[in-house]
């Protein structure tokens, strides 16, 4: 459900934050300043990546989801497993069991994100066939990228695949089988997306190219993980069938999803800063012999998202075995057509830049606060050290002109203008009368 208020599940809790500065350096949109001892999230160049939380020594940056218990605000609910999922089980080599196990805790039915994905990547093959389309196209899976390419490369838009994400076709249809199966209607079927990251949350709140979310909610791995071990342990049989293939489950890997393409012209690369490196050059058109990019915010791929469980490499490693155990196959073409008729698979709203690094909306101001920046920046030390609470020297500068910082918030500025004062306060003294060169003038 689409709310009118934007939505962010990166949050900042206060009263744990020191005021280190980790997390401004190593936020994508630069988006955190420290100001009187705090950090403070600025929410329009917010991306909900996680990074923050990922580097936070203190705990201070945490991630809103839904609880196990919202679920029952439904008549009849529905589990969507990512599949990151089956790796945070050790000793788990039946993704079934995990599957089974959802439905223990009060799931009335399990539709894995798995064979969403195997779908989108059906859909994906025929977006390539398109000789007009921009190349190289770009992955539409991951939230957080499609963000940071609003915010800071707004330039590659019409790169990014208009299809939508494994976990929005995985909730329609799962919807719409629960409901023809049991008869149910569809506005008492709560369907919860069970995520690694944070950006899911938020795609799910105030989704990107469409106008409103499939999914009612979205519940961390680590809240499930204990509730969903328990239940594993216990399992005696399993009544729900494995159907991702190979292909879908993998997509929890980096190179998952462009694997499943059957293509030899694709770039993966997980890690934030490395999409980062990479979208600058497609930005300048270094990497024009390139078919497909999929970038993944999170280190590994989504197995190394910020609310899972399990080390990324652990997961990594049984998600591998897993995918090779997984009873499912491509889906046919017939069975593709079929599915595009009963689902919205295609984005259905146009992703527009988010011009939040904009100075202002008269080209002219915009022209001469640009210029000001320069100047100040010059007359900074230039060692984006991040003592002043922002992310650099330029970025100060940048505060200052907004009217957000002073120059005496960098610490070799307020040194320089301590010794001046000083050096005045000494200079004062000899003039005014009963100073040190009067009392010599008498003697």
């Amino acid at each position: 459900m689409k709310l009118k208020e934007y939505y962010h599940s990166v949050t900042l809790r206060k009263d744990k934050c020191r005021g280190c500065t980790n997390c401004i350096k190593r936020c994508p949109t630069e988006a955190i300043r420290v100001r009187d001892g705090k950090a403070r999230i600025i929410a329009e160049r917010c991306i909900d990546c996680g990074e923050c939380i990922r580097v936070c020594p203190y705990h201070a940056k945490v991630a809103v989801t839904d609880p196990l218990s919202s679920i029952e605000r439904f008549r009849y609910r529905v589990a969507l497993p990512a599949p990151t999922l089956y790796g945070q089980f050790k000793n788990v080599t039946d993704i079934n069991v995990i599957l089974a196990g959802l439905k223990k805790l009060g799931f009335d039915y399990v539709y894995e994100v798995a064979r969403g994905a195997d779908y989108v990547a059906a859909f994906v093959k025929r977006a390539l066939k398109d000789p007009n389309r921009k190349r190289p196209i770009i992955s539409s899976s991951c939230p957080a990228i499609v963000r940071l390419i609003q915010v800071r490369f707004p330039e590659l838009i019409d790169n990014i695949v208009d299809v939508d994400s494994p976990m929005e076709i995985a909730a329609q249809l799962a919807r719409n089988e629960f409901c023809q199966k049991y008869g149910a209607k569809p506005e008492e079927v709560g369907v919860f997306f069970i995520t690694p990251c944070a950006a899911k949350m938020t795609s799910i709140r105030n989704p990107v190219g469409r106008k409103e979310s499939s999914v009612e909610g979205a519940i961390s791995m680590q809240e499930i993980y204990g509730p969903l071990y328990n239940q594993i342990s216990k399992l005696k049989e399993e009544d729900v069938a494995q159907m991702a293939s190979p292909f879908g489950v993998g997509w929890a890997n980096s190179g998952g999803e462009s694997l499943s393409l059957g293509i030899d012209s694709y770039l993966a690369v997980d890690g934030i800063q490395n999409v980062i490196r990479v979208l600058e050059e497609i930005e300048d058109e270094k990497l024009t012999d390139l078919e497909y990019f999929e970038g993944l915010a999170c280190p590994g791929g989504c197995v190394g998202g910020p609310l899972t469980v399990e080390n990324g490499f652990v997961a990594k490693n049984r998600i591998r075995k897993l995918s090779e155990k997984a009873r499912g196959r491509p889906v046919p073409e017939d069975e593709l057509r079929e599915v595009a008729q009963k689902i919205n698979w295609r984005l259905d709203e146009k992703i527009l830049p988010k011009p939040v690094m904009k100075l202002d909306d008269d080209i002219v101001e915009a022209m001469k606060k640009m210029e000001t920046i320069e100047r100040i920046y010059e007359s900074l030390p230039g060692l984006d050290c991040g003592s002043c609470g922002s992310p650099s020297c330029r970025t100060l500068a940048e505060d200052i002109v907004r009217g957000y910082a002073s120059e005496m918030d960098c610490v070799f500025k307020l040194r320089e203008k301590v010794k001046q004062l000083a050096q005045e306060m000494i200079e004062l003294s000899e003039k005014i009368p009963g100073g040190r060169k009067e009392t010599e003038r008498q003697e």
